[in-house]
């Protein structure tokens, strides 16, 4: 049987030494903001868009851009991370999965407006690297292991350049 594939990118927000993560009502369990890339998106623009919606936040990426550019082709900026994730296992059976590209984001503030619909404010909540090594019993071992890295990127960013993604 073949195996369904959906696009979707995510990003670990971080401001002043944590990452925001929410508890996923239909998934049950705390994931960072993320969502599927849409038809007419490239799967940084959908990361930025995902992150806009749920958190109000407008978020500077901390990602690698290539030097590739000629009249057809340019580089866009790549994911810290690209993940094969299952969905929907039932019996051993895998519904769909994922391909997932991981990105790191710089927020401005803490200051979270999630667009109407969106999860609400009160389910989104800050995690400190020792906070996620305390919820290790609870979040996912990704989840901890990227939010540590995530934090350590964006805390390691030089801030002397102009604003937009990061070119490392």
């Amino acid at each position: 049987m073949e195996t369904t594939r959906h696009f979707v990118a995510t990003v670990y927000v971080v401001h002043d030494g944590a990452t925001l993560l929410h508890d996923h009502e239909k998934l049950d369990m705390w994931l960072p903001p993320g969502g599927h890339v849409d038809r007419a998106e490239t799967p940084h623009e959908a990361a930025l868009r995902e992150t806009r919606e749920e958190t109000g936040l407008d978020v500077t990426l901390v990602a690698p851009e290539g030097d590739i550019e000629s009249e057809t082709v340019r580089s866009i900026p790549r994911p810290q991370h690209l993940l094969l994730e299952d969905i929907n296992v039932c019996d051993g059976q895998v519904g769909h999965q994922h391909v997932d590209h991981i990105y790191y984001g710089e927020a401005p503030s803490r200051n979270l407006d999630p667009a109407p619909g969106e999860t609400p404010v009160d389910a989104w909540e800050w995690f400190t690297p020792e906070r996620l090594r305390d919820a290790a019993d609870w979040l996912e071992p990704d989840v901890v292991e990227i939010g540590q890295r995530a934090i350590e990127a964006v805390d390691g960013v030089d801030r002397s350049g102009d604003a937009g993604t990061d070119s490392r």
